[in-house]
């Protein structure tokens, strides 16, 4: 199915409960180091309940190596606030990257640059500035399967 990526992801809950939302969709969940908590973080563990085990998980070791190494795929999408283009006007395929920055600082403003027609945001309120990341992972992901899938899970 899809690939969730989290580039340097610092709120153990928060990654948590992502891989569940992968889990539940059948989709691979990309963590980007530095992490900023290890994997067995107990708040983690508590966040994915006991479904970690089975979440298909790659890590890497860098934002570098990770767009080197995908730089063939068709499909990546880099979700930001600081961009016009809402997520659904995007047509998904299966196997997509979804791209989301570190919960303090999103992603980095020169991946930005080079790629704005990868870059998607999701709208809201600018009182709000943000949503808590699983909550934009799960918008922009639930969005991706609406597109590409029957719901028959």
């Amino acid at each position: 199915m899809f690939n969730v990526v989290l580039v340097e992801p610092e709120i153990p809950p928060n990654t948590g409960s992502v891989a569940r939302l992968c889990l539940a969709t059948g989709s691979t969940l990309h963590l980007v180091k530095p992490l900023g908590f290890s994997t067995d973080d107990r708040y983690l563990r508590r966040a994915g309940m006991d479904y970690w085990p089975q979440v298909r998980l790659r890590y890497w070791e860098s934002l570098a190596q990770f767009l080197d190494e995908t730089a063939s795929a068709d499909g990546r999408y880099f979700l930001t606030t600081k961009v016009t283009r809402p997520y659904w006007e995007t047509r998904y395929h299966p196997e997509d990257f979804l791209v989301f920055g570190r919960e303090t600082k999103g992603l980095p403003e020169t991946l930005l640059k080079a790629q704005p027609e990868r870059c998607l945001k999701i709208p809201m309120r600018p009182e709000a500035r943000s949503l808590n990341l699983a909550t934009a992972v799960a918008i922009v992901l639930f969005e991706a399967v609406r597109q590409t899938q029957p719901c028959d899970f």
